[in-house]
């Protein structure tokens, strides 16, 4: 049963936390009768983490398991476990969360992390500790990239994120302005956000129709730092909003989203490309990102901070310098309109157009989910232990759509929708 619906400016901080964690489970998750579901949160968000529970009974589930993560004890890890600590990840832990998905578990995650947790701590050891997790995250992460599985991702606002974004105000206000901007751009502040968020769904839907009939071959980006192509991987699918699981339930796997996304091809990237916004990556901030890539391969990565996690995620693997996934976004979506840098890719990959070093969403391509790895490389898509967005869109970008006779076509213009 969904909250009781009320004015928003009439809500209660409670009030709207409950329709969050409503739509969340009924909207983002399409959650269904008797399904188990799996959730990952940290301490710091338990009050949204116990809603969702809630809603996720009233919405008839099974059992709802959640694994809680402690910015502190990770910190204790950094500051004591010795050097071989950072070489090992539980990887019975992520075999069993791919067990559960392939029994039919559906999968939520509350997004609140503290975006310089790791900023002091040892380049090297981020770098190992994070390829390690992602090993073992894999078996999982295969699932969730080939949408096998619905899951979504919201997010919750927590006393370190919150300061990070407003620095200069008190403890308390900066977390009463971060639950109001996560109210704002998830729709909750609406007097219906289920109906708002369909609404939402079908606009997004249409626009990634518009671009599967015009079936571009690649995009050209020019603007400031950025002078770029890339090819987009044959029998590419744009999408956008939501999107019907293999396990036959329709989810919105990203709340916020304001993004329409396809695949790009791993060997047609050619340009320098540069990041309009910080990227935090694991708790470790990286800023003034621009790399150039030749022949789809990343040859040349610097950041203004974080040069040395930077340069630790490409090495991951080979795909880890490739691409896995382009989003156009116009400069008019809530975020951007906002004003407010997140701190945090759920938020500011909303805010503007950005690519994905990584894996590749097989769903992207025409018949993707029935296609072996090895027909799925044919096509162009890449493979990779990550999968990491990061933002290179602004009001000054001019993006064009290039077709396979090679005309040329204004698909955006200043960060808008031509």
């Amino acid at each position: 049963m969904p909250p009781t619906a009320t004015a928003p400016e009439s809500r209660t901080q409670s009030e709207s936390l409950d329709q969050l964690a409503s739509v969340a489970v009924n909207v983002g998750l399409g959650l269904k009768p008797g399904q188990e579901l799996v959730m990952t949160a940290s301490v710091d968000t338990l009050p949204l983490a116990r809603r969702i529970t809630e809603q996720a009974y009233r919405a008839g589930a099974s059992l709802v398991t959640t694994l809680l993560t402690d910015d502190e004890s990770t910190l204790l890890r950094y500051h004591h476990a010795p050097d071989a600590s950072f070489d090992r990840a539980a990887k019975w832990l992520y075999n069993g969360m791919a067990e559960a998905f392939k029994s039919g578990a559906a999968r939520l995650a509350v997004a609140g992390a503290n975006p310089n947790l790791l900023s002091n701590e040892d380049p090297d050891k981020v770098g190992r500790a994070n390829r390690a997790l992602s090993l073992a995250y894999r078996p999982a992460l295969e699932l969730i990239t080939r949408h096998q599985i619905n899951w979504t991702i919201v997010a919750a606002a927590t006393p370190a994120w919150a300061a990070a974004m407003f620095s200069n105000d008190a403890p308390d206000e900066a977390l009463a302005k971060l639950w109001t901007a996560i109210f704002f751009t998830t729709r909750i502040n609406t007097p219906d956000p289920v109906s708002a968020w369909k609404t939402h769904d079908a606009e997004l839907h249409k626009r990634a129709a518009i671009l599967n009939q015009k079936r571009y071959s690649a995009l050209q980006y020019r603007g400031p730092g950025v002078d770029f192509r890339l090819g987009l991987a044959d029998d590419h699918e744009w999408l956008g909003g939501g999107t019907t699981a293999g396990n036959a339930n329709y989810c919105i796997p990203n709340m916020p989203t304001e993004e329409v996304f396809t695949t790009p091809h791993k060997d047609r990237a050619d340009g320098t490309v540069t990041a309009s916004k910080p990227l935090s990556h694991q708790g470790t901030m990286i800023e003034g990102i621009q790399v150039r890539f030749e022949h789809g391969r990343i040859v040349e990565a610097r950041a203004t901070r974080g040069q040395e996690v930077l340069q630790k995620l490409i090495d991951t693997d080979e795909g880890a310098r490739r691409l896995g996934e382009v989003a156009l976004v116009p400069n008019s979506s809530p975020i951007a309109q906002s004003g407010l840098v997140f701190f945090h890719t759920l938020f500011d990959e909303n805010a503007a157009s950005h690519i994905a070093l990584g894996q590749s969403y097989s769903s992207c391509l025409r018949n993707g989910d029935k296609l072996s790895p090895e027909e799925l490389a044919a096509k162009g898509a890449n493979t990779s232990l990550i999968h990491v967005d990061w933002m290179i869109g602004s009001p000054q970008l001019d993006i064009d759509g290039i077709t396979a006779t090679s005309a040329t076509e204004p698909l955006m213009r200043k960060g808008e929708w031509a």
